[in-house]
């Protein structure tokens, strides 16, 4: 993996604050102005390691994703939906996941990846009741209402479709 890009900006105006942010693949660190140098190093390492902290906790392992949805399934379905497994795939440009009822499989797209856990989770719960349902009829919609924030992770990802493609994206 070839080094990280970290872009330092001082400002005069920023007094005691510090904060950083990826910016595609560069991360820009915001730092008071009169800061020495030393007092830099540490507040960039610090920062990095923050984030990768961070984008570790947004980015579970594809056990990890199997483990939110028996979790899921237990929780608003009585435990009725049982995948074999369920994995981060990079082939999925417009559809947000996708199941196979017939071998209990499901797969999350990697465009998830950092988004907000309770967003992944519709998602995942979305293709758990296809394990059950597999059309979207209304038994199906009546199933994935039962996970409580489902209506806000949808709007969630049509307002993320439609402000980078201008429609929005199936589940």
């Amino acid at each position: 993996m070839p080094p990280e890009t970290v872009e330092v900006r001082r400002s005069s105006r920023r007094r005691r604050t510090v904060s950083a942010y990826r910016d595609g693949d560069k991360t820009i660190v915001l730092l008071p102005a009169g800061l020495s140098r030393t007092d830099e190093e540490q507040w960039v390492r610090r920062m990095l390691d923050r984030l990768a902290a961070k984008e570790q906790r947004r980015r579970p392992s594809d056990a990890e994703l199997l483990e939110r949805a028996r979790d899921l399934s237990t929780r608003y379905l009585g435990g009725k939906a049982d995948p074999v497994s369920v994995r981060w795939v990079d082939n999925q440009q417009h559809r947000w996941g996708s199941c196979t009822p017939d071998n209990g499989t499901i797969r999350i797209s990697t465009r998830l990846r950092g988004m907000p856990a309770w967003v992944v989770d519709y998602v995942i719960m979305h293709e758990l009741v296809h394990l059950l349902v597999p059309s979207h009829g209304p038994r199906f919609w009546a199933l994935v209402e039962q996970y409580p924030k489902a209506e806000r992770a949808r709007g969630f990802l049509e307002g993320f479709s439609m402000a980078a493609n201008g429609a929005p994206e199936e589940c």
